[in-house]
């Protein structure tokens, strides 16, 4: 299940594409199938753990990829990444930013390590749904290392203009989640076996797995108003020496529906050296 449009992030053979929050790899794989050089990075070790054994299990399976993939998972922290500047062409940094206390540095650090003209998506959870999840549920969000802001899209696109990003696309995504968790935070977040949540569970894997019609068709419709995640696109200007030019001029506009039309409106010199393509 992805959440990131590859198509719009641009993802190239050879691209050396970061996915920060890795998790169990979903972004990542898919990345490398597309013949990327992929860095998965996450804090948990055993999800790491994980990914490469999924890796490592395509490759025994003879599937089909790229000649340019490359593929590496790292357990590092969102606010040091150990790459040099300006080193990516792509980043991924999927449902991590309402985790960390200092999203700015987080951003800050993002800016840092893509090059002029890479381009970043940043996936958080959507305004809406997951205000109701905070309203049904205190241990939804009040749990070690859960979920501490709610972003509106808004908050999103300035606090990335801060750090020097541009936009340039946006969209909502995976309308049949939202429901999946409200029930969950109506039975307890952590209760998998009360009935609504396990037959809704067994209607999303169904979905995940086969595509059929009726819960794509039931997709398509929810998602501009409940889609669980809201998914957008930046770059970073090849003239990066004149941010505060770039924010002054940008001041008052709604960074959200700003730029391209969108579907819905170890050591840091030892890592990925290089710039690669032009965006």
């Amino acid at each position: 299940m992805l959440t990131v449009d590859f198509e719009r992030l641009g993802v190239q053979p050879g691209d050396k594409l970061l996915d920060i929050g890795a998790g169990r790899g979903r972004h990542a794989f898919e990345a490398a199938r597309l013949g990327a050089q992929v860095v998965a990075a996450d804090l948990d070790h055993a999800d790491l753990v994980a990914t490469q054994d999924t890796v490592a299990a395509m490759v025994l399976e003879d599937e089909p990829l790229p000649e340019a993939w490359g593929f590496m998972a790292a357990q590092t922290n969102a606010l040091a990444l150990p790459f040099p500047d300006d080193s990516l062409d792509r980043v991924i940094a999927s449902e991590i930013m309402e985790h960390i206390p200092d999203d700015a540095g987080a951003m800050a650090e993002l800016f840092r390590v893509v090059r002029p003209g890479g381009t970043v998506a940043v996936t958080v959870p959507r305004w809406l749904p997951e205000k109701v999840c905070w309203w049904l549920s205190e241990e939804y969000h009040a749990q070690i290392g859960g979920h501490i802001r709610i972003y509106s899209e808004s908050e999103l696109h300035a606090k990335m203009l801060t750090a020097g990003f541009e936009t340039f696309d946006s969209h909502h995504a995976h309308g049949l989640h939202s429901p999946y968790w409200w029930l969950k935070c109506a039975v307890g977040v952590k209760n998998e076996q009360a009935w609504p949540v396990r037959q809704y569970h067994r209607l999303l894997v169904w979905d995940i797995m086969k595509h059929p019609w009726p819960t794509r068709a039931a997709e398509a419709v929810l998602t501009p108003f409940i889609g669980k995640s809201y998914v957008a696109y930046f770059f970073k200007p090849d003239d990066t020496d004149d941010v505060e030019a770039i924010a002054s001029t940008t001041a008052g506009e709604d960074p959200v529906h700003k730029g391209a039309t969108t579907a819905e409106s170890a050591d840091r010199g030892s890592s990925l050296e290089g710039a690669g393509r032009r965006r």
